[in-house]
């Protein structure tokens, strides 16, 4: 079989980290980092979490595919910003128990802490 022939049913060996489609543009890559810097983070790599980038896109390689689907995401949360521009936090979900403690009288959640023992001041 000739080398970068697979048959049916085959899939192609791609080493580690390598992109699976075109490169970026370079003027796309800078406009994934604007975004990105508009939304309060520094570089790619700060942006990795929460983003959800592997480690070669925290390294700034992306294919024309990844970077146009993440600046279209980044583009769509920037519709949601605020009347005065600022972005707004995206909704955490709590757990059940996180829900409780928010629930609970700040009085009653600082005596609770200090029957076991911690110190509880005021801000």
């Amino acid at each position: 079989m000739a080398m970068g022939v697979t048959r049916l049913g085959d899939t192609a060996a791609m080493a580690f980290g390598q992109q699976s489609g075109p490169p970026a543009s370079g003027r796309q890559v800078q406009e994934l980092l604007a975004l990105l810097q508009a939304a309060g983070h520094s570089d790619f790599r700060d942006a990795r979490g929460p983003m959800g980038f592997t480690q070669r896109q925290a390294a700034g390689k992306f294919t024309r595919d990844e970077v146009a689907a993440f600046i279209e995401q980044l583009q769509e949360e920037g519709d949601a910003r605020g009347p005065e521009g600022a972005v707004t936090a995206p909704a955490v979900r709590l757990s059940a128990t996180e829900q409780a403690l928010r629930a609970l009288p700040s009085e009653r959640l600082a005596a609770e802490l200090q029957r076991r023992g911690w110190v509880v001041m005021e801000p």
